[in-house]
């Protein structure tokens, strides 16, 4: 049973009688756990909001850019030139609010924006 309202999401299971203070701490646990959820969640909402503010074209960049192509690679695959990968690359960017391009991937993997997958 109890491994059961675990799995459904339960943050802990007092089992009668209990002190007050065993029900204090799995109240302000639950509390804590909501607080970090709710952070998340409100993270990975204003990263959703800047990916649908970008353009079709950038959004198509920017899963390449994730899946690891270079610019060259990137241009090629898009039929562009390579300084117009480099102007959607820093629009997506500068769009992203990204100090980093590791920075940019994390909050790609965050908001589980998929990565370019090559035609077969």
């Amino acid at each position: 049973m109890v491994r059961k309202v675990m799995k459904a999401g339960a943050i802990e299971f007092l089992t009668k009688p209990f002190q007050k203070q065993e029900l204090l701490h799995a109240v302000e646990q639950a509390f804590h756990q909501d607080r970090a959820r709710r952070r998340e969640d409100s993270i990975v909402s204003a990263i959703e909001a800047r990916i649908s503010s970008l353009t079709d074209r950038e959004r198509e960049v920017m899963a390449m850019v994730t899946a690891g192509l270079l610019n060259k690679q990137i241009a090629a695959e898009l039929n562009l030139s390579e300084i117009t990968v480099k102007i959607h690359r820093r629009r997506v960017m500068d769009g992203m609010q990204a100090r980093s391009l590791a920075e940019f991937v994390k909050m790609c993997e965050r908001a589980k924006f998929p990565s370019w997958i090559a035609p077969a």
